[in-house]
């Protein structure tokens, strides 16, 4: 969104102001203003036009421009109704030079998670990707994850639902007392980057919101089952704060994320290259690494998928 859209939705957010003063505020034509307040319209920011002036009397569609708009945190945001993959084109954006964007979309066609997985995202739930450029090294990039994780939780818990962490990437909703869950929203992250220095990083969140759990795979759930449709507006700028104050405070990541993990204190099995790993889940490490107590001992896991067994 441009500096003259925001100085005038801000002027509009106080109350009704005439085209006249507008353009005298803003040292631009009258006939500026109107194609300006036409274009926010068209943007999905509803103004009324009375003897008064022009007057912002409701924000309700979920569009680029009006996520931007009373976002506090630091993205642009670029908004598509459908596309292949939130996560391409970030990294196409990545590679352009650009940073701090979100690329938000209401349906994505060609979604994938880990392992290259196929990803359900209809029309209706939050699909986004964000665009980073860290000064931070390599090994502190999986934190990140943690963070959108964490970010992700916070979100869905002010909406209502019990949202838990499950290692290392997933947000799942807890289902009776043996380490069970259900899927509710997922996190691909990206990196480029030299041996001592991060280039890039891409978070992809994608997030079960306004959709009904039967139409997803077993196994998943929905905001929308779990408490009801939330405003995706506001909430994807929930979700774009939290991260933004945890990627700027990273030393507060791993407490935050051992608050909401329903990991730890499992019995789990990590399924690797190298070999499962079977064993109590008992901590996660300063860099997000998974440690796990074996019958041979404590071992620790920076990648796998994990799985929550029963207690034996």
């Amino acid at each position: 969104m441009n500096e003259t859209r925001r100085s005038i939705l801000k002027a509009l957010a106080a109350g009704p102001v005439s085209g006249p003063e507008l353009a005298d505020r803003l040292d631009i034509s009258r006939a500026a203003i109107w194609k300006q307040i036409d274009g926010l319209r068209d943007d999905g920011f509803e103004i009324e036009s009375g003897s008064d002036g022009y007057e912002l009397v409701d924000v309700t569609a979920y569009t680029g421009s009006t996520v931007e708009y009373g976002l506090e945190a630091p993205f642009s945001v670029e908004y598509h109704e459908s596309i292949g993959s939130t996560n391409a084109r970030a990294r196409e954006l990545a590679t352009e030079g650009a940073s701090n964007v979100a690329v938000l979309a209401d349906e994505q066609t060609g979604g994938r998670g880990r392992l290259e997985r196929a990803w359900s995202a209809p029309s209706g739930g939050v699909w986004v990707s964000v665009v980073t450029r860290p000064e931070i090294t390599p090994a502190q990039a999986p934190l990140y994850t943690l963070a959108a994780s964490v970010a992700m939780a916070r979100a869905v818990r002010e909406a209502g639902v019990d949202a838990r962490i499950k290692w290392p990437n997933d947000v799942v909703i807890p289902v009776g007392e043996d380490g069970d869950y259900q899927k509710l929203a997922g996190i691909l992250t990206e990196m480029e980057g030299e041996t001592d220095r991060v280039e890039w990083i891409i978070v992809g969140m994608g997030i079960n919101a306004n959709i009904d759990a039967e139409s997803l795979p077993e196994g998943a759930t929905t905001i929308r089952d779990e408490a009801g449709d939330v405003d995706r507006r506001l909430f994807v700028q929930r979700v774009l704060e939290e991260f933004d104050a945890y990627r700027n405070d990273l030393e507060a990541v791993v407490p935050a994320w051992r608050e909401l993990a329903l990991t730890l204190g499992q019995r789990v099995r990590i399924e690797r290259a190298a070999g499962d790993i079977i064993g109590e889940a008992v901590d996660v490490t300063s860099s997000g690494a998974l440690v796990i107590e074996t019958e041979e001992g404590e071992k620790t896991v920076s990648a796998g998928d994990c799985e929550h067994l029963r207690p034996v």
